[in-house]
């Protein structure tokens, strides 16, 4: 699949300005994942076993002690 045909998006946790931010788009078989400052530059395509795994250990509890 060409990186052209994905939907990418931003989290809605980006600024504003729209700088310095991560896109990912999905496909059936991975999640791509790239900088937005360089939309053609190189990008992080993950299987979706992989992405769930990360999803999971940034977003699950946090250690505050």
């Amino acid at each position: 699949m060409r990186t052209t045909e994905l939907a990418w998006f931003k989290s809605s946790y980006s600024g504003s300005d729209g700088d310095d931010c991560v896109e990912v788009a999905a496909s059936p078989a991975a999640i791509h994942v790239r900088d937005s400052k360089n939309s053609r530059g190189p990008q992080l395509d993950l299987s979706l076993t992989a992405w769930g795994d990360f999803v999971a250990s940034v977003s699950g509890p946090r250690n505050t002690a």
